[in-house]
């Protein structure tokens, strides 16, 4: 017996350094996770069990050092013949360094990104590396002490971990083939199972681990260099994305698309295209209106609340005010799918990055350019920001105007130049075509109201008790530059055959304790020019109604795709929003009262809950009925499967709307 047991225990000191992986791994983690539980005392103690979340974490940092053993383990058996013996040592040494580096970079890089974005390095994180130039600037102005704090950390963390490599006690002994070959399939079989984390049908992910309502916490609970890692691999699953909430046959959401309320009464004459409808619109004209959006930056309802957008305030009251719409999600991209395309959001990324979607994919520029509108964007800094160069010019938009188009602007961020250029840009253009007598539609894109808040000096009265380069004051100009062109625009000659939507993208920050927190998905929107006449809107809208509602509103009848709401057209308001936080969707609903949420997260069964509107509070969670489930999970998965299908789109052949008038009329006799 201890003979077998000596044999065993010289098979395992081949493997020495990966149990140093292991054990400095759950060290780090557990010690970076506790001084975070420390720093967020506050959320995480309405836990009422939150000691038993740090033993939950060390499960989950299993799953992720069992990724990083499961390498070296698979390659074992051939470095570990006597002639690879030195390779085996070297890689093993370097192996070490590379990804504990790679664990404590990812740990020392959390505090700033919770900061911002109020969760673990998720996603964004990945992308936002493609975009160097603004993501340093952004670092060095909003958190220089922090970067230099982590550059710092990783260069004393690389010096520590070559040290440990190079140790006698950490080396890897020279044993018997024979005894390091015995000891192997246990190894394997160990690391697999820490992989799997439990012996469920589906293997653990981080929602396996999300024991709270509040996000945040859930994501502490893991670690970053985990949550990235998921992140990357759902990357790679993104047209199926929605599956993760259940499933959905194709003839179940066919069916469910010609049962949404608003649109029992609308056509659907192309099985390929099954969400594809005539739309009527609400006003009829001779001529139809220009229509300009001009999205906003980071502009959530609660700077309109405080007092800082009084020039929008003063616009509100000259067209129609949205008292309670909702973004689809937390991200520009997001944003302007919803808004240019009316398209509902998932938990992949946007279309706008996606490759599907770069090629015949409806936008309001693709039927609008069908109608003879020139279309266009501007935008004050580079256009292939966010792949929207790509995805613009592919679907629809004739011209794109960015950064490098303005000749001396007056201020220039590390965003581009200022909105004050900006408007003075879309002026000059939309007065051209004015002038050349050529309807146009136009999407202006803001960034001046986006970290680091860079901003022209001496244009606004700075807010008190705040930085220079503070949001507060980005919000002032950002409205003090849109409150400008509107009045420049009122008096020229192109406003009153003009619709203008003014509307935001996200919220500065989307953060809270809430699983959901609604209120940060709460933008304010107007729409005037031309003839509208004011009014308030009270009913829940999503910004997804809104090309519906424009259209209708310039008077262009047309085939079209979205699923959204045609807020003109005199019907019930659908009172509904859709919310897209992360992995996690949300689909708000009602009328009277608190607003019922259903909640979706991945493999986990749905949540019911009350959003108190005035309160901006979430109620208690409990599951949610089958109805509910069944509905939001439709909602929810739709839009993956018109992406993955390709079928969000009107095809050629219903461009003559000529004769889709006397069809639509023929079938109303």
């Amino acid at each position: 017996m201890r003979a077998a047991l000596r044999h065993f225990l010289h098979g395992l000191s081949a493997y020495r350094p990966l149990l140093f992986i292991l054990l400095l791994g759950l060290l780090g983690l557990s010690l970076s996770r506790m001084a975070l539980f420390a720093a967020y005392a506050e959320r995480i103690q309405q836990v009422p069990d939150w000691p038993l979340l740090l033993l939950t974490g060390v499960r989950a940092d299993l799953i992720v050092i069992g990724y990083m053993l499961a390498i070296p383990l698979l390659i074992a058996p051939l470095l570990l013949l006597p002639p690879f013996n030195h390779i085996w040592q070297r890689f093993l040494q370097s192996w070490l360094v590379v990804s504990l580096l790679l664990l404590f970079f990812m740990e020392a890089a959390t505090p700033a990104f919770i900061a911002q974005y109020d969760v673990r390095p998720n996603r964004l994180f990945i992308e936002y590396l493609l975009y160097p130039r603004e993501v340093m600037s952004t670092l060095w102005n909003g958190f220089r002490g922090w970067l230099l704090l982590t550059v710092l950390f990783t260069i004393a963390a690389v010096w520590f971990l070559r040290r440990v490599a190079r140790s006698q006690r950490v080396q890897p002994k020279r044993t018997r083939y024979s005894a390091a070959l015995l000891v192997w399939p246990l190894l394997v079989l160990l690391t697999a199972i820490a992989i799997r984390s439990t012996f469920d049908h589906r293997p653990a992910n981080p929602a396996f681990f999300a024991r709270t309502g509040d996000a945040l916490v859930n994501s502490l609970t893991i670690s970053s260099a985990y949550s990235v890692e998921f992140a990357l691999y759902n990357m790679q699953h993104e047209e199926s994305a929605s599956d993760q909430y259940g499933k959905v046959s194709e003839d179940e959401l066919k069916a469910f698309i010609s049962e949404i309320d608003y649109l029992k009464e609308a056509r659907f004459p192309y099985p390929e295209y099954p969400t594809v409808h005539w739309q009527q619109a609400s006003q009829e004209r001779t001529r139809p209106l220009n229509i300009v959006i001009i999205l906003q930056e980071s502009l959530g309802f609660g700077f309109y609340e405080r007092g800082l957008t009084p020039e929008l305030a003063r616009w509100s009251e000259e067209g129609w005010w949205f008292e309670q719409l909702y973004a689809t999600g937390t991200r520009s991209v997001r944003g302007i799918e919803a808004v240019v395309a009316g398209f509902l959001p998932t938990p992949a990324r946007s279309t706008v990055k996606l490759g599907l979607s770069q090629r015949n994919f409806f936008t309001l520029a693709d039927v609008l350019q069908r109608h003879g509108y020139h279309t266009e964007f501007i935008y004050g800094g580079e256009s292939h920001f966010d792949n929207m160069r790509s995805f613009f010019t592919g679907n629809g938009f004739a011209s794109i105007i960015d950064e490098n188009d303005f000749r001396a602007p007056n201020f220039v961020s590390t965003w581009g130049v200022s909105d004050e250029d900006l408007f003075d840009k879309a002026h000059e253009r939309f007065s051209e075509l004015q002038q050349q007598q050529q309807a146009f539609f136009s999407l202006v894109f803001t960034s001046s109201n986006h970290e680091p808040f860079e901003l022209p000096p001496n244009k606004i009265t700075p807010v008190s008790g705040v930085p220079q380069q503070s949001v507060e004051n980005a919000v002032k100009y950002a409205d003090f530059a849109l409150g400008n062109f509107l009045q420049q625009a009122k008096s020229s000659s192109y406003w009153d055959n003009t619709l203008f939507l003014v509307v935001a993208d996200h919220d500065n920050r989307v953060y809270g304790d809430a699983l959901v927190p609604v209120d940060k998905f709460h933008i304010p929107s107007l729409i005037l020019g031309a003839d509208i006449k004011p009014q308030r809107l009270n009913a829940i809208a999503s910004q997804v109604d809104l090309a519906p509602t424009l259209l209708s509103l310039a008077g262009v009848s047309a085939y079209v795709p979205t699923l959204g709401q045609d807020l003109s057209a005199g019907d019930a308001p659908a009172n509904r929003a859709f919310l897209q936080f992360n992995q996690t969707f949300a689909y708000l609903e009602g009328a009277t009262g608190p607003a019922e949420i259903t909640i979706l997260r991945p493999d986990t069964e749905p949540l019911l809950s009350t959003y108190n509107i005035p309160q901006r509070q979430l109620g208690e969670l409990q599951p949610a009925p089958t109805q509910k489930a069944t509905q939001a999970l439709a909602w929810a998965t739709l839009p993956s499967w018109l992406y993955r299908e390709q079928r969000y789109y009107v095809p050629l052949v219903a461009d003559d709307t000529t004769n889709q008038r006397k069809e639509v009329a023929s079938s109303a006799e």
